[in-house]
């Protein structure tokens, strides 16, 4: 008798500790399915791909049929399809639940998890040919929360009816409020960019009215800048500078001339020829536009055209005397173009010059002011562009 009371507790122990041995290895897998949800939540700035990995951890670890993410558009008070794993047709992403009339709906508005152990059995309003079409028998939804804000819900839908633990669904809400931060993530990311986006459009409006008032203080050379401006443009383009650098370009062109912020009017718009030391401190202006604009973070990678538009191929340019390919690329291309809009527009001591004269005197000055590569690519672009017609 003593044998096998011996013998039961052994058994009961051998029981208990697989038992154990059992809930701890689910709890492992709990853990690891969590971690690849907040690596994809860290790592990825996609939301797609993270609630994407969030779904199949769900679906892996609770041994579910389906799973589909709904987000609430709070303006139409409607959830609509986001993401979804494991359903037969794609009828789900064509579903629109409405937060007054639906099951999901009455998970937001009470803020809990609900739970369909039978469609079949249930009167309200819920889209029984959806789930007959699927085969699904019963269904959990639960609100999609972060930081105190519903976000949504994620659906789970099964084809075999089944009793679910606790422990069961507590890691469903625990795995929703992961695709909960996911999404979070996701809608702060784009609010980042969106803001970013608005704040670099504030910025170039801000150059181009700077630009325009320049202008305007010169009125020999209204138009100026916005002339010079699309056609560097379009060289660079030529050329196969890449588009990222382009703005760049586009900024500094614009803004090539805002060292004459510092020089006297009497100087900048004298009528007649400036003297030596009239000369000396008209050169001084694409100094000032890279003391103004060095001062300016995201003006730095924009400094080329107005710092050394005035450099000459052979060296002679100022203020530097920077030459061949020391100059900045983006400098070489303005220079041309500067000349070329300066003699081709009328001035109040001079009528505009016929483009093939312009073009003879760029080529003049081929290896002297201008890169004769430059050059090549800019009469070539021009005569196919004016003259050619």
């Amino acid at each position: 008798m003593q044998l096998f009371q011996t013998f039961a507790h052994q058994a009961a122990a051998s029981l208990e500790n697989a038992n154990l041995f059992e809930k701890a290895t689910r709890r492992l897998q709990h853990i690891q399915a969590l971690r690849t949800i907040d690596m994809a939540i860290t790592g990825s700035i996609d939301p797609r791909l993270t609630i994407h990995i969030g779904l199949e951890q769900t679906m892996k670890e609770l041994n579910i049929d389906a799973a589909a993410v709904f987000r609430l558009n709070s303006y139409f008070q409607k959830l609509e399809y986001m993401a979804g794993q494991g359903f037969y047709t794609n009828m789900i992403e064509k579903i629109f639940l409405d937060v007054e009339k639906s099951f999901a709906g009455r998970a937001i508005l009470e803020r809990k998890t609900f739970y369909i152990p039978d469609i079949e059995k249930v009167n309200e309003n819920i889209s029984k040919d959806f789930f007959r079409l699927e085969g699904f028998k019963s269904y959990y939804v639960v609100p999609l929360i972060a930081k105190g804000r519903i976000l949504g819900v994620l659906e789970v839908f099964l084809r075999n009816q089944r009793n679910v633990t606790d422990e069961w669904q507590e890691f469903l809400e625990i795995l929703a409020g992961q695709i909960a931060i996911a999404m979070d993530n996701a809608e702060l990311f784009h609010n980042l960019q969106q803001s970013n986006l608005e704040l670099l459009k504030a910025y170039d409006e801000t150059i181009e009215a700077l630009s325009y008032a320049l202008d305007l203080r010169d009125k020999e050379t209204e138009g100026h800048s916005r002339r010079v401006t699309e056609l560097t443009i379009s060289i660079a383009k030529e050329m196969g500078i890449p588009e990222e650098k382009l703005i760049h370009i586009k900024r500094g062109a614009l803004l090539h001339d805002i060292g004459k912020l510092g020089i006297p009017d009497s100087i900048l718009l004298k009528p007649g020829k400036l003297s030596d030391e009239e000369w000396v401190i008209m050169k001084m202006h694409p100094v000032y536009a890279y003391q103004m604009l060095s001062q300016i973070e995201y003006l730095h990678p924009a400094l080329d055209i107005p710092y050394c538009h005035h450099e000459k191929w052979d060296g002679s340019g100022y203020p530097r005397g920077l030459k061949e390919k020391e100059i900045p690329l983006a400098a070489r291309i303005f220079a041309i173009v500067d000349v070329f809009d300066a003699l081709s527009n009328d001035r109040p001591y001079r009528k505009a010059w016929q483009i093939e004269k312009v073009l003879e005197y760029i080529r003049e000055q081929s290896g002297k002011h201008f890169d004769p590569q430059i050059v090549d690519v800019f009469i070539h672009f021009v005569e196919e562009k004016f003259i050619s017609k």
